[in-house]
């Protein structure tokens, strides 16, 4: 993916001919170029990018460790960039010709790895100091179970407790309803509300297809009440279920497991059914995340996952089994990235 990084940039500097690029650039430029600097991005849609080539493109990765770079498209005219990579090392030439639509795709098409941890496992006398601790880790969100004991064996969290956490930190939390049908459709607001952010930003509400009768409704009124819509499915339940309401949410939970415990093993045949809502997404052009919940740790499953094409990774005793919470946040962020960058751990022979 850093080739990649190199060409969009250079994309960017062709587009504006001759504009001079700010040679005063971080090291960890292409990590946040790749994470999604929209502003950037964005800068490339507005250009005709199915019709324009970059011509060709030559980037020279110095000795010293820098990285210099010329490029002849569009316009003809050809200007220096300088960009410290982040892995200095031998020069290597790299040569490119290639539309600007097929970057645009590419960088659009990638998604942020994420790391939500779920609180079953924690101590529930504790939750303040829980979700404390787990923003203090560095995690992206904080999800919490909601189990009804009707639509999955076990009872856990009401809104009054959600919401009492949220003085405790300002890391997004996100509420997967496992409840029926009518639960969710009584406490809908209630959860929507006890989600929020500080500042009254949506929080995640997931709502599972099995226990909805009107699905479109209740993802609408989600976004209605201020909430960010999204959708879960059982293990058995296949990828186009949710094929015709893929435009009107933010997220699509793939459970790896049966819901309703915690420290379940990892279902492998999911990997299908992402992969399959990965091309339906992408396809479609949506703004859709697809989070795995179940069994996940910082190995194989994880490895698998991001791989399929899934970017959100919800883990319970996956994370809480390290020392400590920062330990197993960055372990399982770093097999996720891994994999999303080529090096993807196979599954065991008995998998």
């Amino acid at each position: 993916m850093r080739s990649v990084a190199v060409i969009a940039l250079l994309a960017l500097c062709a587009k504006t001919h001759a504009e001079e690029l700010d040679t005063s650039v971080d090291s960890n430029l292409f990590d946040r170029f790749l994470a999604a600097d929209r502003a950037r991005v964005s800068d490339l849609q507005q250009t005709d990018l199915d019709g324009t080539t970059m011509g060709k493109t030559q980037a020279m990765m110095n000795p010293s460790g820098s990285l210099a770079a010329t490029s002849s498209a569009v316009g003809g005219n050809s200007m220096p960039m300088r960009v410290p990579p982040r892995n200095p090392g031998a020069g290597v030439k790299v040569y490119a010709s290639m539309k600007l639509g097929d970057v645009y795709q590419e960088l659009k098409n990638k998604r942020d790895v994420q790391i939500i941890p779920s609180v079953l496992p924690a101590d529930w006398a504790n939750m303040g100091q829980c979700v404390k601790d787990l923003e203090a880790a560095g995690v992206d969100r904080i999800q919490f179970d909601v189990m009804d004991g009707n639509f999955v064996p076990n009872l856990t969290f009401g809104p009054e407790m959600i919401a009492a956490c949220r003085k405790y930190c300002k890391t997004p939390f996100e509420t997967q309803l496992m409840v029926t049908d009518y639960n969710s459709d009584t406490m809908l607001e209630d959860y929507v509300k006890a989600t929020m952010g500080p500042n009254g930003e949506p929080g995640v509400v997931i709502v599972h297809v099995e226990a909805c009768t009107h699905l479109h409704r209740t993802l609408g009124k989600i976004r209605d009440l201020g909430g960010s819509p999204s959708v879960a499915l059982n293990p058995h339940t296949p990828a186009e279920m949710v094929f015709n309401v893929l435009n009107l949410v933010d997220h699509v939970l793939v459970m790896t497991v049966n819901p309703g415990f915690g420290g379940q093993a990892y279902i492998p045949t999911m990997l299908n059914k992402i992969q399959q809502l990965k091309a339906a997404i992408d396809e479609g052009g949506y703004d859709v995340d697809i989070e795995v919940d179940g069994g996940v740790k910082a190995d194989w499953t994880i490895s698998q996952c991001a791989a399929a094409g899934a970017n959100c990774f919800i883990a319970g005793s996956g994370m809480f089994a390290y020392p400590t919470l920062k330990e197993g946040c960055d372990a399982l962020r770093k097999v996720a990235q891994d994999a999303m960058d080529g090096k993807v751990l196979p599954p065991p022979a008995f998998a």
